[in-house]
């Protein structure tokens, strides 16, 4: 498991509403969007239970554009 492995739906949301994301609204079955006002930009979260697989949350951080250095921080 690398660095971004074992993060469950809640941690993500928490850091990723420090990161000024906000929800946006609800997409297909158990999916949400995201949306960063500052830097326009979207992402598609997955409202599963238990972790997210670690290259679904590289994909969430590409479409936000948030640097995994800079997710982890926060």
């Amino acid at each position: 498991m690398g660095r971004l492995g074992g993060f469950k739906y809640r941690e993500i949301i928490k850091r990723l509403k420090r990161l000024n994301f906000e929800f946006y609204r609800q997409a297909a079955g158990s999916h949400e969007i995201w949306h960063n006002p500052l830097t326009n930009k979207y992402t598609t979260i997955p409202n599963h239970p238990g972790d997210i697989p670690e290259g679904t949350l590289r994909a969430i951080l590409k479409q936000g554009d948030i640097e995994v250095e800079k997710f982890l921080k926060t």
